[in-house]
Order: structure tokens, then sequence, then C-alpha cells
């Protein structure tokens, strides 16, 4: 059974088991915070469940969105890198994807090693939202494959979640571009983007829509890498130091920041792309880099700013504020990671 997505009905919508035979958290009304991706105004659907823009001056009024595997792709396609065809193969994953959880990503989880760090954030994500004692809304951009360490997300009832992505996917409720965030201004009571700024032409833009989804003191939570090769072929475009990563935050009160793995683990991934530069395949290359592994373990021995200066990636957890960080403020703020 797939997602069953209809804008403009109020219907109680039985949710997509996991791969792992866990129901998902009941679906709210998308209706109360789905918006047109061009002109932000409400959608209605059609019989078919297509929707449409309710502003009869939008082009979508009339055209309406495409839907894949039963989930609406509400992308501007004008404004987007992507394009109508990409999902015609009825997911619409530009690059290959692995989203069940299989011995592969388990095996390259073990290559690539355990994000720790966000497995912390998500407790202490959790919590934070938590304490208002009404169950908040997070939205994940990226959300089609789970991050590293994100698990605890989608496995508490103590938040509604909504996983969006460039492709559909099982933890997706809509098909969506992080450029043109298809929801109303302050939405969300927190975001996670893991793993997904790197892969996006605007990065700033990105943020910009963040910010304007989150609700005064929502939470954000971001990794994105540094020191690591393209991953993703053409959709790989951006790296952040942490003091960049900072910078693109800067609308944001900090909560914290620092390295997601050190220079420990960008050596090994160094090591990797040096054999594959020498024409070794993908796969002999991570398996003839196998030993050494002990590597990655070092990142938890060295400084904080020394490791965040050859980290393989950076994570800013922050909160949505009425305040800018200024330019001055960034020669401070890289004086004052410790170490």
């Amino acid at each position: 059974m797939v997602y069953c997505f209809v804008v403009g009905e109020r219907k109680k919508i039985r949710n997509k088991p996991q791969s792992d035979g866990r129901e998902l958290p009941p679906t709210l009304n998308m209706d109360e915070i789905v918006r047109c991706p061009r002109c932000l105004s409400p959608l209605q659907a059609l019989s078919n469940s297509r929707p449409q823009c309710t502003n009869s001056q939008c082009a979508f009024a009339t055209e309406g969105f495409l839907t894949v595997a039963g989930q609406p792709i509400l992308i501007d396609f004008e404004q987007s890198i992507f394009s109508p065809a990409a999902f015609m193969d009825g997911q619409g994953s530009v690059i290959p994807r692995n989203l069940q959880g299989t011995s592969r990503t388990r095996f390259r989880r073990f290559i690539n090693g355990y994000n720790r760090t966000a497995r912390a954030k998500t407790v202490e994500f959790i919590d934070r939202l938590s304490v208002s004692g009404t169950r908040p809304r997070i939205l994940v951009i990226g959300g089609g494959t789970l991050g590293s360490g994100a698990d605890t997300l989608y496995q508490s009832n103590a938040i509604e979640l909504i996983g969006i992505d460039v492709y559909a996917s099982p933890h997706t409720r809509l098909v969506a571009d992080g450029h043109h965030l298809p929801f109303r201004d302050e939405s969300f009571d927190g975001v996670w983007i893991q793993a997904v700024l790197e892969h996006v032409l605007d990065p700033q833009a990105v943020v910009n829509e963040i910010f304007r989804v989150l609700r005064l003191g929502g939470l954000v939570y971001g990794d994105t890498p540094f020191m690591q090769q393209v991953h993703e072929r053409a959709y790989d475009f951006t790296r952040f130091t942490l003091s960049g990563h900072r910078w693109l935050f800067r609308r944001f009160e900090q909560i914290d920041a620092g390295a997601v793995g050190g220079a420990g683990t960008a050596t090994v991934w160094s090591v990797r792309y040096l054999l594959r530069a020498f024409g070794i395949g993908d796969n002999a290359a991570k398996f003839l880099t196998l030993p050494l592994f002990w590597l990655r373990l070092l990142d938890s021995l060295t400084k904080t700013r020394p490791n965040a200066d050859a980290a393989s990636g950076v994570y800013f957890f922050g909160i949505k504020s009425q305040r800018t960080l200024t330019p001055k403020e960034m020669i401070q703020y890289y004086e004052g990671q410790l170490g």
C-alpha cells in the first residue's frame, strides 16, 4: 500500500509500513500546511488526487502536479535542476538508491563509520521540542534514505515526522525541491537536514526556506561534508568549513556546532579516492582501505579547532532567532573554537 495524499479532503489514511514492518506515526492533515512551491497558495486535488494550485493566476492551477508512487511531486520544474522526465520510472531518482536498509547499506555504514554526533543530536532534538507537552512537527529534508544516526527520529512516537526528498521512498510523504519548500510559513517546530546541502545548487536559498517554514524558536540540525570527495556524481556541488557552515546558518542562534568525523575519517576517504583515481573500482577501493579503519578512531582524540580544520564533515544545531550574525563576528567565531 502506498501513501495516499489528498489535498482539500480530510481523511484518515493508513500509513505505509517501513521495511521492518513498523507503522509510521499517524498522518496529519497535510492540506493544512502544504502549499504551491511557486506561489505558496493552498492546493486542491482533482478526482484523480492530482493536486492543483488554488491561485487562478498560477500555472499549476490548470496543470496540477505529477504524482509518483502515490506521492505528489511538488516541484516547480521551471526553477529546478530536475525535469518531469526524471520521474517517469515510477520513483524519480536520478541515481540508483538502496531504500530498504539491506546488507549493502549496513556494509557501507561499516566502511564509512556511524554518525554518533547525529545519534546524540536526535535525542536532544526530540527532548528540546517535547518540553511544551505538544507533539512537535518535524520536517526531514533529504529523508528518502535514513541518515546515519537519525534512526531515533523515525522510531519516536513523540513527534510528527514529515520526510521529503527529490525522489519517492517509503520514508517520504511527498517529493519536493528544498530550494522551494511547498509548505506555509512557520509550519514546523524542527527541521532536520543531513548530508543534503552539498547536493543543492544554492545552499543559502535552502537555508532561507528552512528559516521561513520554521516557527520562531524552532530547531534546525544540519550536517554537511567538508573534506569529502564527490559522491553524488553530477548532483554534488558544495563543501563547508565549520565557519562557512555557521555563516550559512547566520540567522539562527547556535546551540552547538562542530566536526562530524575528523581528519582520520577524511584520510581514509582520500586514500580510497586515490585508489579510484588509478582505475581501481569503488568496491575494490573500499575493501583495500578496510585495514585503515583505525584512523577513524583518532577523530575523537584530536582537539576541537584542529579537528574541525580537517574534518570530514561539520554540523550546526541551532534555534530560529530574530538576530542575524554579523560579518565581523565570524573571525571571533573561529578563534572561539577551543583547542
